[in-house]
């Protein structure tokens, strides 16, 4: 009796040793996964730093969105590398502090070996440095700052086109559009650039500059401001008295609107207004303006207006963003996290883990052809890490809508120029 009480008592520890076993979450194991409690499948868990909280909230969070959509679609047809789910670690980063302490933290506290982000450059530079340094994987899917890859870091890697492939696209369709809507030679053509003053402004009008020059196009004025300007009265009058036939903008939502509105006020007509993402490229804008927004164009990351053959994928993202957040997508952002966040899967479940060394291996060889992502680019990265095949859309607002007018494969109508008048604009 009592060996049989034994062997009953020694049954039971096996049992409770099981049942602990299968219903927790696991220790952290050397590829950065844990036991997932169902199934006993492995779990990789990656960081992700965005601006949750703050000015950038909004878009932050729409950019996670999208990488949130790649993952739970990923995890519904059976994750990578045989069954392997992802899990995203969200880490708010409303500044570059933020994002530099809460990369820390990331890496040491949670033992994470790849982290994604960011929406805006300055916390991607904070956060990647931290990330190459502790030699973790950095997969940057919508900052646009050239000097991310530009350090030429061994570990970061961008998908989406940096402010130098945005300022190349805007004089591409300048070239290759605007002397024939207009009747005139190219190098007959004045453009005048406009641009709120802080990082993001200053480095793509800088680039915009460089490339209109080597192009030999005539740049007759660059006007600065301040993007918390409550008066650009004396910007649109010095823009009005150069009489381009181009204008292009960097700015942000309140300073688009107001240039915008003030131009209207002072009677600046300008036959091809073009923004340069920013503010030009949020619903707000429109919603602002009215029929005044009609017209603009805008260069950016792709919109929903576009040509589906040339982005297969898009309308299944676009389902899936309603039946999941009960909306339609805020903007391009979701989207360009999306694809560059299917990428990087491809990758993880070519490599079978989170392993730096093994990710940044596979990515320097990982190739896609242009026409056969979501958001039409193709992939391949240079020695630098950064996408060599991303590129900015030209769209034009249309009734409310950001219609892809450039470049052709990618367009559903031809851009409509020269502008309206304001007198003219419904």
């Amino acid at each position: 009796m009592r060996k049989v009480k034994s062997v009953l008592a020694l049954v039971l520890v096996i049992m409770l040793v099981f049942l602990s076993g299968c219903g927790s979450g696991g220790s952290q194991s050397a590829s950065g996964g844990s036991q997932s409690a169902s199934g006993g499948g492995e779990t990789l868990k990656i960081g992700a730093i965005y601006p949750f909280t703050g000015g950038a909230a909004l878009l932050g969070d729409e950019s996670f969105r999208g990488a949130e959509l790649a993952v739970k679609l990923r995890n519904q047809k059976g994750g990578v590398a045989g069954g392997k789910k992802i899990e995203l670690s969200k880490a708010d980063s409303p500044d570059a502090n933020a994002a530099q302490s809460q990369a820390n933290r990331l890496i040491s506290q949670e033992n994470i070996q790849l982290i994604i982000g960011s929406y805006s450059s300055a916390l991607s530079m904070a956060a990647s440095e931290v990330a190459e340094r502790n030699g973790v994987v950095y997969w940057e899917l919508g900052a646009i700052s050239d000097p991310i890859t530009d350090r030429g870091y061994k570990y970061v890697f961008r998908t989406n086109p940096t402010s130098s492939q945005f300022a190349q696209s805007e004089i591409g369709f300048i070239k290759e559009v605007v002397p024939a809507k207009l009747g005139k030679n190219l190098t007959d053509l004045k453009i005048a650039l406009v641009h709120e003053d802080s990082l993001y402004g200053t480095t793509v009008a800088g680039f915009i500059e460089k490339y209109a020059k080597e192009e030999k196009l005539n740049v007759v004025t660059n006007q600065a401001y301040n993007m918390n300007s409550v008066d650009l009265s004396s910007v649109i009058l010095n823009l009005k008295k150069a009489q381009p036939d181009v204008v292009i903008a960097v700015s942000y939502l309140n300073d688009a609107i107001l240039l915008t509105r003030q131009s209207k006020e002072l009677g600046f007509d300008v036959p091809v207004f073009i923004g340069s993402g920013g503010g030009h490229t949020m619903t707000d804008f429109q919603k602002a303006l009215g029929a005044d927004a009609n017209g603009i164009l805008n260069a950016d990351f792709p919109q929903y207006e576009i040509n589906k053959s040339f982005t297969p994928g898009l309308d299944e993202f676009v389902k899936l963003y309603q039946d999941t957040y009960g909306t339609a997508p805020r903007s391009g952002h979701s989207v360009t996290n999306f694809m560059g966040m299917n990428v990087l899967l491809n990758i993880i479940d070519q490599v079978g883990s989170l392993d730096p060394d093994k990710i940044q291996a596979a990515a320097r060889s990982y190739k896609l052809e242009p026409g056969k992502s979501e958001t039409g680019w193709g992939v391949e990265f240079n020695d630098k890490g950064q996408n060599k095949l991303g590129k900015a859309y030209v769209t034009q607002w249309t009734d409310g809508k950001l219609v892809t007018v450039w470049p052709k494969e990618a367009a559903v109508q031809e851009p409509k120029l020269p502008l309206l008048k304001w007198s003219e604009r419904k």
